[in-house]
């Protein structure tokens, strides 16, 4: 089962900043499928030396584009489509809480009952 961690990061900051608090403490996987947003060699040497495989695209004006298994990326979409769903509660996808502690709470309680239907629809 893939691992799942949600981890909420300052609005004005870029997404690779989070890379490593969400990688951190996981155990060695064979891939890592990412957007191109995060194609850095930062990133690619850090999923490397955690003995994974970084599955990210190159950024479009790079001058040697690097092949990403079009099997294994595909599956990139149950992530895109978790931040869908995760975005039909209300109280998520409108910032309603102002502290973050709370806006993760929201989070969190909506990531557990999207799972929760997930987990009950495959029993």
């Amino acid at each position: 089962m893939p691992a799942l961690r949600i981890v909420l990061s300052a609005g004005q900051a870029s997404d690779k900043a989070a890379v490593e608090a969400l990688i951190d403490g996981l155990p060695p996987t064979q891939a890592l499928v990412a957007d191109r947003g995060y194609d850095a060699q930062a990133i690619l040497d850090l999923v490397r030396d955690r003995g994974g495989c970084p599955h990210i695209p190159t950024q479009r004006d790079r001058k040697i584009q690097r092949s990403v298994d079009p099997t294994i990326y595909r599956q990139r979409n149950q992530v895109e489509r978790f931040f869908c769903k995760l975005k039909h509660f209300r109280r998520v996808a409108t910032r309603f809480d102002k502290l973050a502690r709370n806006f993760l709470a929201a989070v969190l309680l909506a990531s557990t009952r999207l799972w929760l239907r997930t987990y009950e629809s495959t029993t």
